[in-house]
């Protein structure tokens, strides 16, 4: 990735303007910080392919395609198969993709994302808990709230898709 102009170009990525929203990094690095904390306390313990398939989940139905950009290609890098990646978004019409455990996750990631439309549902809670003991349950739900994080704040600053610098 190099910028030209206030254009900032990444190979096979169209050149994007420089985003004129803060850097929430350099303008708040103490929230930043614990935010990053907090992410990797959240993990501990989790299957890495799990933790991405939560993360490319919440970030669909956020809409961020910064995150989804990031978290494909994470997965990607830690072997997920792109049959996988294609049918996240319609895991119900694709479960024998996913293990049980997965579809608990991917369905309570899609109740906590969206817990103002109905809360979340008794019957998606018993599955996630049927299927995770009480530490692994807390992990997931932690990391499903790290990654409605991570949304609102790509998605409020106006991160570009393609351009992580991780």
């Amino acid at each position: 990735m190099h910028t030209t102009a206030g254009t900032t170009v990444v190979p096979g990525v169209a050149a994007v303007a420089e985003n004129p929203r803060l850097d929430f990094a350099k303008s708040a690095p103490k929230v930043f910080r614990a935010l990053i904390g907090f992410d990797a306390a959240a993990r501990e313990g989790l299957d890495p392919a799990l933790v991405e398939l939560i993360q490319i989940r919440a970030s669909h139905l956020n809409h961020c395609a910064y995150c989804l950009h990031m978290h494909t290609n994470d997965a990607r890098k830690a072997g997920e198969s792109e049959d996988r990646l294609h049918m996240v978004a319609v895991w119900r019409e694709a479960r024998h993709f996913f293990t049980p455990r997965e579809q608990a996750a991917l369905a309570l990631t899609e109740a906590v994302t969206r817990v103002a439309d109905a809360g979340v549902p008794d019957d998606v809670y018993a599955q996630a808990a049927a299927v995770f003991d009480d530490q692994e349950l807390a992990h997931v739900l932690a990391l499903i709230f790290t990654i409605n994080t991570w949304n609102r704040v790509a998605l409020s600053t106006a991160k570009t898709a393609g351009t992580d610098e991780r």
